[in-house]
C-alpha cells in the first residue's frame, strides 16, 4: 500500500473526530475515542471472515460445558485474539434506539478474548459509552468506522462480486501499524503539553536504533535475537529497533526472527503499544509487553536481552517506587547495588527526585554475558546523568560501576529542543559488554548538538530534526572512531577523580584569666578544681601550645572539652593541635586519576606548597566519576582586537560630529 492511500485512510479517521466528536469532546480528549475505536475495527474486521466458525466453536464448547474456551475460540479465529459475541461492528448500525445500541454495543466489547479486554481497560474506553449514547453520536461513530469508503481489512474491496478490480486494496498488517503510528504522531502534535512524555521522535529513534545494530551488523546471524524498552511507551522503539534489525538481516542475506519485551506504567500507552503490536500481527510480542513500574515491580526480572533502547523519564521522581520497595535506606536490589573489590557494598541509588539512571541499570542488569555479541544498549538521558552527583553519590557511583566495568562505548551530545516537551539538552548513552578490541578502555564523546536541520513548522518544543544524511555522518563518526572537533576519544580513567579531604591544625591560644560559667560543672567543688589547675598551669605551661596547656592543669579529657570553648581562642601563630583538624579550615580537593603520580604528588604540588602543615585524611577519600562535555568542546568567543575597537570609536566619533555639524547648520 503506497503512502498516499495511507495517508487518506488517516485522514479519513481524523476527520471522524471533526465530524462526530467535535461538540461533545474538547480536542485533547479526541483520543480517547479514536484509537480505541481504531483498534477495534480493525481486529473486527480481522475477524470477519472466520466469525462463523468462531461461533460454531463457541456453541459446540458450550453444549460440552466447556469453561476455559479463549484458545480454541481463537484458533478457529485465525488470530492471537478472537470476539465470541453473535455480532459484527456492522451489525450494530441497524440499532435505531439508543438504549439498544448501548446493550448490544457492550456486549460486543465483552466479547473480546482477555487480551483485547486489557486494551479496552487501559483505555478505559468503557467509560466513554455513556458520553456518546447521551450526545447520541455512538452509533454515528460506528457507521463512520465501517463505511464502505475506506478499508482496514487485510483483504481488498472490489468493485463488484467478479472480484476482478479492485475498489479499496488491501491493509497489511505493517500499513495498519503505520497509520495507527501516525493517528498518535498526530494526537502527540494537538497536545503539545503531553507530547513526547511516552513519545520519542522517529528521527531520534532511528539513530539510536542504527547505533545499536550498525557496529555488528556483519555479526548478525540466521537466529532469534531479543529487544527490550523498560519504558517502551507507545512503542515505539521497539518498532523501529524490529524494522531495522529485520532490515540489515535481510541485505546480508540473513533470516532472523525478532522477539519485543517491554514494560509501560501509564495505562493509556500501555494500551496503544500492546494494540499496535496486535494489530500488526504481533499477537505473541504484545504479550511480552507488561503494565506497571519497572522499577518497583520489574516483570523481565528472570530475562536477559539482546538489544535494549529506551527513553526513560528524566527528572522524574521516584519516590513512590522506592516507597514500594521498603523505602530508599533499606533498597537491596541487585540491579542497584554492587559490591566493590573491598567486599564492600556501593549503593548506585541516585536522589529521588530524578530516577532515569536507575533504568540504564535495570538494562545493564539484563546484558547477556554468554554471547558473541553480549548486549548493546542505546539510552537517552539529559545532562544530569553525566554530571550530577559528588563522590561516593548513586549517581557518580552508577557512572562509576558502568565505567569501570568498561561497558560505555560513546555518548552523544544531541541537539536542544530536539524533543516535543523539553528543549533542554539531551545524551544518548551507547553501552556494550562485548566491545571490539579498539574500543576496550576507552569511551567515545561526539558533540552533536550543531548537527541539525531546522523544521518548517515546530512541533511542541522540537524545532530540529536529524535528517538520513545527518543519522549517517553520526554514526559514521562513531564506526570510524574519529577524532575531531567534534568527536574525541578518552581512556575510562579521563572521567574518574578522587575526592580527598585535606584536614589543618587546630591552632588555639590559651586565655586563662578569662571566666568560666559557674553552672558549667554540676558540682561546686568540681568549678573550684577546673579553676585552680587553670591558674596553676598558667605559671608554667606556655600559652600558645594547648597540648602542653592541657596537660600541665592535669584534668580529664571531658572537663577539658567543657571549659575549652570559654578560655582560648582560634590563632594561626600558635603551635598545632596533634591530629585535630580546624573545620573552618578544612577543605576539599578532586584530583583526576590522571594526574601524574596521584594523591601523594597532588598534595605535594598543590597543597603543600601554601599549607605546609596540611594533611588528607584517607577515611573521607571518595572515588567519584563526571562527564563534562562543556570541559572538552567548550569553544570561546574570540574577543575583539583592541585596535579594532579603538578604530571603530574612531569612525563612530568622526560619524558623530559630521551629524551634529548638519545640525548646528540647520540651525543657524
Amino acid at each position: 500500500m503506497d503512502n498516499q492511500i495511507q495517508n487518506s485512510i488517516v485522514s479519513f479517521i481524523w476527520g471522524i473526530a471533526d465530524d462526530c466528536l467535535r461538540d461533545v469532546y474538547v480536542r485533547g480528549k479526541y483520543r480517547d475515542v479514536i484509537l480505541p475505536m481504531t483498534v477495534i475495527r480493525r481486529l473486527d474486521a480481522m475477524l470477519e471472515d472466520t466469525k462463523a466458525d468462531v461461533l460454531k466453536m463457541k456453541d459446540t464448547m458450550d453444549k460440552a460445558g466447556i469453561t476455559n474456551q479463549w484458545p480454541a475460540l481463537c484458533n478457529a479465529a485465525g488470530q492471537a485474539f478472537c470476539n465470541s459475541s453473535p455480532f459484527l461492528l456492522r451489525d450494530l448500525t441497524s440499532r435505531a434506539k439508543k438504549q439498544t445500541l448501548k446493550a448490544d454495543f457492550e456486549a460486543y466489547l465483552d466479547g473480546y478474548s482477555p487480551n483485547v479486554q486489557e486494551i479496552l481497560d487501559k483505555f478505559k474506553f468503557r467509560n466513554q459509552i455513556d458520553t456518546m449514547i447521551d450526545a447520541d453520536i455512538l452509533g454515528a461513530v460506528i457507521e463512520k468506522f465501517v463505511s464502505p469508503t475506506i478499508n482496514l481489512s487485510p483483504k481488498p474491496v472490489y468493485t463488484d462480486d467478479t472480484m476482478t478490480t479492485i475498489k479499496l486494496p488491501a491493509l497489511d498488517n505493517h500499513g495498519m501499524g503505520t497509520i495507527f503510528e501516525e493517528l498518535i504522531r498526530k494526537f502527540n502534535e494537538e497536545n503539545n503539553e503531553e507530547a513526547g512524555e511516552h513519545w520519542t521522535p522517529r528521527d531520534v529513534v532511528e539513530l539510536m536504533a542504527d547505533l545499536v545494530f550498525m557496529p555488528i551488523a556483519d555479526k548478525i546471524k540466521d537466529a532469534s535475537y531479543s529487544c527490550y524498552d523498560g519504558a517502551c511507551g507507545t512503542g515505539g522503539m521497539l518498532t523501529v529497533a524490529q524494522d531495522r534489525l529485520l532490515t540489515l538481516a535481510k541485505r546480508r542475506g540473513k533470516e532472523v526472527a525478532i522477539h519485543l519485551f517491554g514494560q509501560e506504567i501509564n495505562p493509556e500507552t500501555y494500551a496503544i503499544c500492546t494494540a499496535d503490536m496486535l494489530l500488526k500481527g504481533d499477537g505473541e510480542e504484545a504479550e511480552h509487553i507488561m503494565y506497571g513500574s519497572t522499577l518497583s515491580g520489574d516483570q523481565h526480572a528472570a530475562r536477559q536481552f539482546d538489544f535494549m533502547l529506551s527513553n526513560p523519564p528524566y527528572g522524574k521522581s521516584w519516590k513512590t517506587d522506592a516507597e514500594k520497595m521498603g523505602g530508599k535506606k533499606d533498597i537491596l536490589d541487585t540491579r542497584f547495588n554492587t559490591y566493590l573489590k573491598s567486599g564492600d557494598t556501593m549503593t548506585m541509588l541516585p536522589r529521588t527526585s530524578d530516577g532515569q539512571l536507575l533504568f540504564l541499570l535495570n538494562n545493564v542488569s539484563k546484558m547477556k554475558t554468554g554471547t558473541p555479541l553480549g548486549s548493546r544498549i542505546a539510552e537517552v538521558h539529559n545532562g544530569s546523568s553525566i554530571f550530577t552527583g559528588d563522590a561516593g553519590s548513586g549517581e557518580s557511583n552508577a557512572r562509576r560501576y558502568m565505567i569501570e566495568n568498561d561497558l560505555v562505548e560513546a555518548i552523544i551530545a544531541v541537539p536542544e529542543n530536539m524533543f516535543y516537551n523539553t528543549g533542554i539538552g539531551t545524551f544518548i548513552w551507547v553501552l556494550s559488554n562485548k566491545k571490539e578490541k579498539r574500543r576496550k578502555g576507552k569511551i567515545q564523546l561526539i558533540d552533536a548538538t550543531a548537527m541539525k536541520e531546522p523544521l518548517r513548522k515546530n512541533m511542541g518544543k522540537k524545532n530540529c530534526e536529524f535528517t538520513e544524511e545527518i543519522r549517517k555522518e553520526i554514526v559514521r563518526i562513531f564506526l570510524d572512531m574519529e577524532e575531531s572537533d567534534v568527536s574525541m576519544i578518552f581512556n575510562n580513567d579521563e572521567f574518574a577523580y578522587w575526592n580527598v579531604t585535606v584536614e589543618r591544625p587546630l591552632r588555639l591560644r590559651i586565655y586563662p584569666d578569662r571566666t568560666i560559667p559557674a553552672d558549667l560543672f554540676k558540682k561546686a567543688d568540681e568549678y573550684e578544681t577546673v579553676t585552680s589547675a587553670i591558674a596553676k598551669a598558667a605559671e608554667t605551661a606556655p600559652l600558645d601550645d594547648w597540648t602542653a596547656f592541657a596537660k600541665a592543669t592535669g584534668l580529664k579529657a571531658a572537663a577539658l572539652k567543657k571549659l575549652r570553648p570559654f578560655i582560648t581562642e582560634k590563632d594561626p601563630t600558635t603551635k598545632p593541635i596533634d591530629g585535630e583538624p580546624d573545620v573552618d579550615l578544612r577543605d576539599t580537593e578532586n584530583i583526576p586519576f590522571t594526574y601524574e603520580g596521584g594523591i601523594d604528588a597532588f598534595i605535594k604540588n598543590e597543597v603543600l606548597t601554601y599549607a605546609p602543615d596540611a594533611w588528607v585524611n584517607e577515611k573521607k577519600t571518595q572515588i567519584g566519576y563526571e562527564i563534562s562535555f562543556t570541559k572538552y568542546f567548550y569553544k570561546p568567543v574570540e574577543l575583539r582586537k583592541l585596535s579594532d575597537i579603538l578604530q571603530n570609536l574612531k569612525e563612530l566619533e568622526t560619524e558623530a560630529d559630521g551629524l551634529l555639524a548638519e545640525v548646528m547648520e540647520g540651525v543657524q
